[in-house]
């Protein structure tokens, strides 16, 4: 599945250059030429990079990125501008920015910064996390097997993936829309209520009380947070 990125340039010819190169190297983009809604379509949608232009109308990048970081301090942010004074790039990086390029810059070098941010933020060894345990229950990701309330069990290829992405983000809220792009893809995916459905297997395998869980837990209108 392709990683997707949040590109947020207001100048079209820069904009539309930047989204080319990066969908030639197989990365999904999603453009906004403003950042007044940048935070919406975060909220909205899964993506593993924000890149972020400073001199955007409405709503500059330095407070986009300070709007951003107070719902997820992990994701990465590479900042944009024509600025090169020291100053513009200390207020980024405390702003919460990971890098910053300042224009014009070489697109190579663009790249194989985006390459770094996105591997820091998603170390190998996550992505080869095989199995885990939680209270009384454990689960391999590899072979879908399962130990919950009743011995053992299969779960299905979406139920597995679905869990991975939970504890993956162990403690954080995930969205019913981040949930199915990141499960189902980016172009079809099932209603909402499909995930409920699976939460509440998920509880009925390994909740010791369904109707009082501990591990799978809902937030109202948002989605749900695991918890070990």
């Amino acid at each position: 599945m392709s990683q997707r990125i949040l590109l947020v340039e207001d100048e079209e010819s820069i904009r539309e250059l930047i989204k080319l190169n990066l969908e030639i190297e197989n990365y999904e983009v999603v453009s906004l030429d403003n950042g007044k809604d940048v935070v919406k379509y975060y909220n909205q949608e899964h993506f593993d990079l924000i890149l972020l232009d400073v001199m955007l109308p409405e709503v500059d990048g330095f407070q986009v990125c300070e709007q951003i970081r107070l719902i997820d301090m992990h994701i990465p942010i590479l900042m944009l501008t024509a600025k090169d004074a020291q100053s513009d790039k200390l207020t980024g990086l405390k702003k919460g920015a990971d890098d910053y390029l300042t224009k014009p810059f070489n697109l190579e070098e663009l790249l194989l910064r985006i390459k770094k941010l996105i591997r820091r933020a998603n170390p190998i060894e996550k992505e080869k996390v095989e199995s885990a345990t939680f209270g009384k229950n454990s689960v391999n990701f590899i072979t879908y097997q399962a130990t919950g309330n009743k011995g053992e069990f299969t779960l299905t290829k979406k139920e597995a993936m679905l869990l991975k992405l939970l504890i993956d983000r162990k403690s954080e809220v995930v969205s019913r829309q981040q949930i199915l792009q990141a499960v189902w893809g980016y172009d079809v995916y099932p209603s909402t209520r499909t995930i409920d459905n699976f939460i509440l297997s998920f509880r009925k395998y390994f909740e010791a009380d369904p109707k009082d869980p501990k591990h799978f837990l809902s937030v109202r209108g948002v989605g749900y947070k695991f918890l070990d």
